[in-house]
């Protein structure tokens, strides 16, 4: 199948950072045909041969396993082309148009990895000059919006150029193996089905913790926060798999049914809820490995005063059947003790216990993200008593892990995030790609928070890099008895 690519924002850090090396990875992999195009779009005045050496040098930083020799590049490079554009000005879509009409691809993919402020403006344009074909399809970056309105406004422009079935609204964290292993987890196997619910399970833990602060991405980061960036898309994406019903197919509609049904059932904030379950940090100069490293409010682009969040911590709960009265908790930082992504299943303590267990520990489940691939169950086996055995005694158990990598089981065999998703939109699969409805829910819940913060006059609270965040996030957390799970 021929298909030409176009990326738009083809000289941006996410082009060179992520999607390029992953469509090396996909042609190292012999998924991406000879003859396929991948078209970088930028205002900058470039020549095929400048762009393909701008890309040689940037592919230096990725991880070396994944860094192409000087002959693959060569290879790969007779893939890549340049065209100059401005996204408002009309006769440059003609000339993109004219482009891609020459060689008549049986599909093309516009990539729009540019500003969402951009996206309306593209779409418009891209269908004024007829390249809103059958055989097109769209993509598109987030954060789409920056709340509600906006996330409306920007999908009704889309949808009057191209139909759902062509717009593939990206979530880098569905493209993850191991979110597909949690699924697989789940609808795969009958052993945990009959405990997936609030008899049996005490609460879930999301966490998604960086080590790296806002660097260069400032001005960004600013107009953004931590909520936007992270809550309302990758950890609410999250929530919806560990509490989504088992849909009636794998076709994307069944599956993205269930997640909109987990959406419009979490419970709506109130003004107590808003006040007592929600927590915003912004992280103080503080050491992280050993290094000393700036506060949110040092680093460029931000403002000396700025009130923009790096941290989030909530309490969510699921009005339904499965999930009444579970609580959902969801951490998100930047400038946190460890890079580490995890889902933490909770179970409840045995009914009647027979044996002595480790004071404050239970049986939990462990999907690690990031930067491990796997999955941890933990479990307890018969320990020894070091004061000796007595017929009164009770047998006291010791904490055991079953521990399954994935890294080291399929390593080889397996893609990057961003690699499925990239041969998804070539194949037409929207499996792991967010409707216009799952956005808009997941938007209607956030608002709230963002307009509690707006109108308050306390800022985020101050946590010193190298840390897990506020200390108010673990008495977020001890009022259900809980804690974080930071040792992984």
């Amino acid at each position: 199948m021929s298909f030409d690519l176009v990326l738009f924002g083809g000289t941006g850090d996410l082009a060179w950072r992520k999607l390029l090396p992953a469509l090396f990875q996909a042609w190292r992999h012999g998924s991406i045909p000879q003859d396929a195009r991948i078209i970088g779009v930028a205002r900058d005045s470039l020549s095929n041969d400048d762009y393909r050496a701008l890309i040689a040098s940037r592919l230096d930083v990725v991880e070396s396993d994944k860094r192409p020799s000087a002959e693959e590049f060569t290879r790969f490079a007779s893939l890549l082309y340049y065209l100059r554009m401005d996204l408002t000005a009309t006769p440059d879509y003609e000339r993109l148009a004219h482009m891609l009409r020459e060689r008549d691809a049986q599909t093309v993919v516009l990539y729009l990895a540019t500003a969402p402020n951009l996206f309306t403006t593209a779409c418009q344009q891209l269908g004024a000059v007829g390249l809103n074909t059958p055989r097109t399809r769209v993509v598109l970056e987030k954060p789409l919006g920056h709340d509600l309105a906006s996330n409306r406004d920007i999908n009704a422009a889309v949808r009057r150029v191209f139909d759902e079935w062509q717009i593939f609204r990206i979530d880098h964290y569905l493209g993850k193996p191991s979110v597909q292993n949690l699924l697989a987890l789940r609808f795969g196997n009958a052993l945990f089905e009959p405990l997936w619910r609030r008899e049996t399970i005490g609460s879930v833990e999301i966490t998604i913790a960086e080590q790296l602060g806002v660097a260069k991405r400032g001005a960004f980061y600013e107009s953004t926060g931590a909520l936007r960036d992270m809550v309302q898309n990758h950890a609410l994406q999250l929530l919806c798999a560990i509490a989504m019903e088992p849909p009636i197919n794998a076709h994307a509609d069944a599956i993205r049914d269930e997640k909109l049904k987990v959406l419009r059932s979490l419970v709506p904030w109130s003004p107590i809820t808003l006040a007592r379950d929600v927590v915003r940090g912004q992280y103080t100069a503080g050491t992280l490995g050993g290094e000393q490293v700036p506060g949110y409010r040092q680093e460029a682009g931000v403002a000396p005063d700025s009130r923009t969040e790096t941290f989030v911590a909530l309490r969510a709960e699921i009005a339904n059947w499965r999930w009444a009265g579970v609580p959902f908790y969801i951490r998100t930082g930047k400038r946190m003790a460890a890079h580490e992504a995890h889902i933490a299943v909770n179970f409840r303590p045995a009914p009647h216990p027979i044996y002595r267990t480790p004071l404050g520990m239970s049986n939990r489940l462990v999907i690690h993200l990031q930067p491990r691939d796997g999955l941890a169950l933990h479990l307890f086996s018969a320990g020894s008593d070091k004061r000796g055995a007595r017929a009164a005694d009770v047998q006291s158990l010791a904490p055991v892990q079953l521990d399954l990598d994935f890294d080291t089981r399929f390593g080889k065999e397996r893609v990057g995030a961003y690699e499925r998703l990239l041969l998804d939109v070539i194949a037409g699969r929207l499996n792991l790609f967010v409707r216009a409805d799952e956005q808009e829910a997941a938007w209607r819940w956030i608002e709230p928070i963002m307009q509690s913060w707006q109108e308050s006059d306390e800022g985020p609270r101050p946590y010193p890099a190298g840390s897990w965040g506020p200390s108010a996030a673990s008495a977020l957390v001890a009022r259900d008895g809980n804690t974080w799970m930071e040792e992984c």
